[in-house]
């Protein structure tokens, strides 16, 4: 069933022309999927993925109509290929364009919202972009992303913390804030933790909603957590990236200045045949990869402090020297850190003096060193070359 704001939305669409017809974008049978969360609405558009560039102007004005609906909180439009030309809806029907088809399911592809035709570079208020990935799930990033972010924090600087990972989002919990972002006109203000603007999909939706979305709406949904949210001037940005190597770090890498990246990986065999392809990845598309870090090295009893190897050991540093990148450190599989995750406060916070903390701290001060954060100029504690 269509919500009223859903169909306020199309109407309002169909007051933007296609250029190539000079009908409306709905009854020309452009106007894909629309979707509605919470007053953030995403649109598709379907056009031929070599014409995506002229039709930028079109996304723009769409995205212009939409955020002009009363009850938008904020608005994203993206372009999304499909084959051929658009099938144009009768004049009088209400068309769903390839939303629901090719056009949709093709759109995470380079002619979707992560090509280059879709506009200008992302973030540029941040003067370093860092992103912290790893080949597979479940191998610690978002709590290395975190106690990373909040060291530089820390040191004086200013941080944000992007929340990449829109179907699987961990960082309301690690950060201990659940409130909904405020909004001024039409931007999203970030919300403030621990000395650190952060931003997440997981502060606008309801924890236990699943994010049942397509390719493009997850890329739309990405860049507006970008474009839209009121960051300010940060000298840096920590993305936390969703695992893999897919639609999420193509889109990252074309639309934003990466300064570098950090993969996290366990010791064990399978972990790292992922970390390598990880690595490979960002090779390709010309972002430096600035270390790898082993999580989850040992374990650590809280008894008797007896250490096992539960995973292996050394696997990720023999595999950085291996690929000829930086092994930034190892940290421990340890109850303590696990704990402070769970309970909203990062374990350099929490526990300051620890064993756990100066080891973050450690990997965060070599990582700033790496990315060049003395030639972004803007940090308190920062050297202007």
């Amino acid at each position: 069933m269509v919500s009223g704001l859903e169909a306020a939305v199309r109407s309002a669409l169909a007051g933007v022309r296609d250029p190539a017809t000079g009908r409306d974008i709905v009854s020309a049978g452009l106007l894909g999927g629309i979707a509605v969360r919470d007053g953030m609405v995403q649109v598709e558009i379907g056009v031929p993925r070599e014409r995506a560039r002229e039709y930028e102007a079109v996304r723009a004005a769409a995205e212009a109509a939409t955020r002009a609906v009363p009850g938008v909180r904020a608005a994203t439009a993206v372009l999304t290929a499909h084959r051929g030309a658009p099938s144009p809806a009768p004049a009088h029907g209400h068309a769903h364009g390839p939303g629901g088809g090719q056009g949709a399911g093709q759109g995470a592809g380079h002619g979707g919202p992560g090509a280059g035709p879709r506009g200008g570079m992302l973030l540029q208020e941040a003067g370093a972009v860092i992103a912290v990935a790893s080949g597979k799930g479940g191998v610690g990033k978002s709590t290395t992303a975190v106690n990373l972010a909040v060291s530089l924090a820390q040191k004086g600087l200013r941080v944000g913390l992007l929340d990449a990972d829109i179907y699987g989002p961990s960082l309301p919990m690690m950060l201990g804030a659940n409130e909904r972002p405020r909004t001024d006109g039409n931007r999203i203000m970030p919300v403030e933790a621990w000395g650190l603007k952060a931003m997440s999909i997981g502060f606008l939706v309801d924890q236990e909603q699943p994010m049942i979305w397509r390719g493009p709406m997850v890329m739309g949904a990405l860049e507006q957590m970008m474009s839209q949210v009121e960051w300010g001037a940060l000298d840096a940005m920590i993305i936390d990236m969703p695992p893999g190597t897919g639609d999420a770090q193509l889109t990252l890498s074309q639309r934003v200045a990466l300064r570098g990246a950090v993969i996290v990986s366990t010791p064990q065999d399978v972990a790292l045949l992922d970390a390598r392809r990880g690595i490979r990845m960002f090779e390709k598309v010309s972002v430096p990869v600035l270390g790898l870090v082993e999580n989850m090295s040992y374990f650590c009893c809280p008894n008797c402090n007896h250490r096992s190897d539960v995973f292996g050991h050394g696997g990720a540093r023999a595999e950085a020297e291996r690929l000829g990148v930086e092994f930034l450190g190892e940290l421990p599989l340890t109850l303590s850190i696990r704990e402070h995750a769970d309970a909203g406060r990062p374990v350099v916070l929490a526990a300051p003096e620890s064993h756990e903390a100066a080891l973050y701290r450690g990997i965060a001060d070599r990582v700033w060193a790496k990315a060049g954060g003395a030639r972004a100029g803007t940090g308190p504690r920062i050297v202007v070359d």
